[in-house]
């Protein structure tokens, strides 16, 4: 059996992490001297994690110049804010120099065009000109002083970066644009920066939930990526309760027709209604949660993301969208940096 430990409260049972936001998820209503206990402990974690982060900053980025700002700070915004949000953008601001060189499909995931996967496609296509010459390898080396276009115009990295955690109601398509005409979530911040933010990984047209949307192309890249084994928890609303039989059969894992996949965690989230389940999972399949349940027999009526990389829809009601805090960005910066899975 995976990690997990098995728990049996009112006859009911229950497969669960322990000290994992899944365990956090399924007991949510725990209360007092407990509650408190975990939450001081989780706050020492994010503290000792936030000077680990700062620690390899400084090692890796000194200014050689004593009296030169920081490699990034947070940028003061305006009291410009759509209805139902904060009125401070998570906004850094970053220090450029013009003889670093980067790789081509990072200057243009800095610039806020896609990420460094989808980069290395547009690179290829020939869709990417350096100083006027089509350039179609993804490790070409460019700087800032470099003329580099994307379809014709001109493209820099981004001087300030902006993180928007989005809560995703149904109808609403997980993309930048729709040849079809249809919703897209940049509807629905369009008016939270003048910059142009995209979707970090993906939700179904009526998934909702948690969506992180960012002009930083490289975090992008890392939340996107499956060495980094980014934690998702959904909740599924099924069409039918998840006999016991299923439910082992599901935590021990699946075969479907691109792969076998198990969760990281599964549980029955409300005591009293076996067809309400939630699981955690890192895959970034399409419709991978929908997928496992339907290879069982059960269909998802309603899906629900309700954390991402440790992030959470607390106090964003459906439809609305917050931006990040610093820490929240250093914390996901520093995400699974100390057990990347090796390739």
């Amino acid at each position: 059996m995976r990690h997990s430990s098995l728990l049996l409260k009112n006859s009911k049972l229950y497969i669960m992490a322990k000290g994992s936001a899944f365990d956090k998820f399924i007991h949510r209503e725990e209360k007092g001297a407990k509650k408190r206990e975990r939450i001081r402990q989780e706050k020492k974690k994010a503290r000792e994690a936030t000077k680990e982060y700062f620690r390899r900053l400084k090692d890796q980025s000194k200014p050689a110049d004593p009296k030169a700002e920081s490699p990034s700070k947070l940028k003061p915004a305006g009291k410009k804010a759509a209805a139902g949000t904060t009125l401070e953008k998570s906004a850094i601001t970053t220090r450029q120099n013009d003889k670093t060189e980067y790789p081509l499909n990072k200057f243009i995931a800095h610039s806020g065009i896609c990420s460094r996967r989808d980069a290395v496609d547009l690179i290829k296509k020939g869709l990417v000109k350096v100083n006027g010459e089509t350039v179609t390898e993804p490790g070409f080396k460019v700087t800032v002083k470099d003329d580099v276009s994307y379809n014709g115009k001109k493209i820099a990295p981004r001087k300030t970066l902006y993180y928007i955690l989005l809560n995703k109601p149904k109808d609403y398509i997980t993309t930048t644009e729709d040849p079809r005409g249809r919703k897209t979530v940049l509807d629905l911040v369009k008016n939270a920066v003048d910059d142009r933010v995209y979707p970090v990984g993906r939700l179904d047209r009526n998934t909702t939930g948690v969506l992180l949307l960012t002009n930083d192309g490289e975090l992008a890249q890392k939340l996107s990526h499956p060495r980094y084994m980014v934690k998702k928890i959904y909740e599924a609303k099924l069409d039918k309760p998840l006999t016991k039989k299923d439910f082992d059969t599901l935590l021990n894992g699946v075969t479907l027709e691109d792969g076998f996949i198990a969760p990281d965690a599964l549980a029955y989230a409300d005591p009293k209604d076996k067809s309400v389940i939630g699981i955690e999972i890192h895959s970034g399949r399409n419709r991978i949660v929908r997928r496992m349940f339907e290879s069982l027999g059960y269909e998802v009526r309603n899906l629900d993301r309700v954390m991402y990389a440790g992030l959470t829809k607390k106090n964003v009601e459906r439809g609305k969208w917050r931006f990040l805090t610093e820490k929240e960005v250093r914390l996901l910066k520093y995400l699974n940096s100390s057990y990347v899975q090796k390739p």
